[in-house]
Parts: structure tokens; C-alpha cells; sequence
């Protein structure tokens, strides 16, 4: 069997139809997995031990657990509770689209949470201490001095993240979205040719993978410019 160069270009513009779904899937559930991440961040650092134990058990399950099961949880098991769809969420949830927003987001979100809380245990405790000496309190040292470095020493490890939320989007494809994935599968149950149509779908996420990484590429440029030293003679 040979390889069909032709199936595969042929193919792109079509799998790249699939680019809005995906996008729309990444950018939301990331801006809600990021709020999301703050809240419990805060409880994470709060030292109250009746924050700090939920936000543990939280992340511990989320992160323990495959993405995909929690997409079927949400989307298969949830349904079948009558207070679920009695409730406010069930035009979110009876739709596959915010089902999968709501799993990625509520992934995303343990994941976030932890590199953030890692930006934060980052930061030098001398500049805690020159806060806390110039008299500001403990909202204005951890909004205005803590939070700024935290989120410049977080990025690299949240630019990684993010792009795995990007390839995350894929399991969107089994509860029916039209994604980039998605749509290679309808094309390969037409085709018959999985190897071509999934070569095209790759060399999709490679090209929006290689974009997103240049992009937080100068960003953390961008945010870390005072940081650099002047290595002129």
C-alpha cells in the first residue's frame, strides 16, 4: 500500500475546519480554568486548613485521573441525575460543546493552580521582607510585589500547559464535536485512508503548536525585559 501525498494535502483544508471549534474550546476553557486557578491558588496559600484541604483533594483528583474519563463523567454520567437536569447547568451540560468546556476547564484548573503556586513559592522571601518593611499589607504585597514576579517565573511552565490543553482539545472528538480531530474522523470513515487523514490532522497541531509557542516565546520575553542583565564589555 502506498502513501498518498495527494490524500494528505487534499485533506488539509478540510480537517482545518475543524480550527474554529478547537480555538473556541482552548480559549474558553482556558480563561475559565485560569480564574478558576486563582480561587484555588488562594485556598492553596491561605493557611486555613478548611481551604487548604479541599483545594488538595481537588487537585489530587483531577490531576490523578485521565482527562478523558473526566470528559465521560460529565458528559455520560451526569445526565442521568433528574436534580442535574432540573438544575440552572443543564443547558450547559446537555450540550457536548459545554460538556467539554467544563471538563477541560475544571483539568486545566488543578494544573494551573499548582504552576502558579510553584511561580509564588518562587519568589525571593527578601522581597516579601522589603514589602512588609515599606508597610504594606498582606493583600497589597501579594497583589502589587508577590503576584507580578510569580506570574513571570510561572509562564514558561504555563506556556507548556496551555499547548497541552491545545492537544487536550482532540478528546473533544469523542462525544461527537467537529474539531480539528473530529472532522479527520468523519474523513476517514469516507476515505478508509486513517494514516494520511491523521498525518494532515498532526501536521494541523504542529503548525497552531509552533504559533502558540512563539507567541508566549515573546512574551516571556516581554515580561521578563528588566530582568535581563547587560552582558556588554
Amino acid at each position: 500500500m502506498s502513501f498518498d501525498f495527494n490524500l494528505v494535502f487534499s485533506s488539509l483544508p478540510l480537517i482545518a475546519s475543524g480550527i474554529g471549534i478547537t480555538l473556541k474550546l482552548l480559549i474558553i476553557s482556558t480563561l475559565f480554568g485560569l480564574a478558576l486557578a486563582v480561587l484555588i491558588l488562594l485556598m492553596r496559600i491561605s493557611g486555613r486548613w478548611y481551604l487548604v484541604w479541599p483545594a488538595k483533594a481537588y487537585i489530587y483528583f483531577l490531576r490523578g485521573t485521565p482527562i478523558l474519563v473526566q470528559i465521560f463523567i460529565i458528559y455520560h454520567g451526569l445526565p442521568q441525575f433528574g436534580f442535574i437536569r432540573d438544575s440552572i447547568l443543564w443547558p450547559l451540560l446537555r450540550e457536548p460543546f459545554g460538556c467539554c468546556v467544563l471538563a477541560l476547564s475544571l483539568n486545566t484548573s488543578a494544573y494551573v493552580s499548582e504552576i502558579l503556586r510553584g511561580g509564588v513559592l518562587g519568589v525571593d522571601k527578601g522581597v516579601n521582607e522589603a514589602a512588609m518593611a515599606l508597610g504594606l499589607t498582606r493583600t497589597q504585597r501579594f497583589v502589587y510585589i508577590i503576584s507580578p514576579i510569580a506570574v513571570r517565573l510561572a509562564l514558561p511552565a504555563y506556556s507548556n500547559e496551555f499547548i497541552s490543553m491545545m492537544k487536550a482539545t482532540a478528546l473533544a472528538s469523542t462525544v461527537t464535536l467537529l474539531d480539528i480531530t473530529g472532522v479527520a474522523r468523519t474523513i476517514v470513515s469516507k476515505t478508509f485512508a486513517p494514516f494520511e487523514i491523521f498525518i494532515s490532522a498532526a501536521l494541523i497541531y504542529l503548525v497552531m503548536a509552533w504559533i502558540f509557542q512563539m507567541g508566549f516565546g515573546k512574551l516571556e520575553s516581554y515580561v521578563g525585559r528588566y530582568t535581563k542583565r547587560d552582558t556588554a564589555p
